[in-house]
């Protein structure tokens, strides 16, 4: 499941994105963010948060860094101002 909601983004990364102008307000961009949370998270969680900030971005928000956090969060990352290293779950079969 988790590869496949990553080759959604993906394919929205390749196909859809360019034909918009770049709007994201935070970095790294939304699509970026997704697939590092599915990474680390796993699908539900990471799609959770990826949903969540797809809200967050919006003309009102001021935007700025917004790395997935280590620990599970719907709300913006406000404490790390570098990447964090990450360890990235496999996905498992079912």
């Amino acid at each position: 499941m988790q590869n496949l909601l990553i080759k959604i983004v993906r394919g929205y990364q390749r196909f859809i994105s360019p034909l918009f102008p770049p709007s994201c307000r935070y970095y790294p961009t939304c699509s970026t963010y997704t697939i590092h949370a599915l990474k680390v998270h796993g699908s539900m969680k990471g799609s959770l948060m990826g949903v969540a900030r797809i809200l967050r971005c919006h003309p009102f928000v001021r935007g700025g860094i917004d790395y997935v956090p280590i620990k599970f969060s719907l709300k913006r990352n406000q404490v790390d101002q570098e990447e964090p290293r990450y360890t990235y779950r496999k996905h498992s079969h079912y």
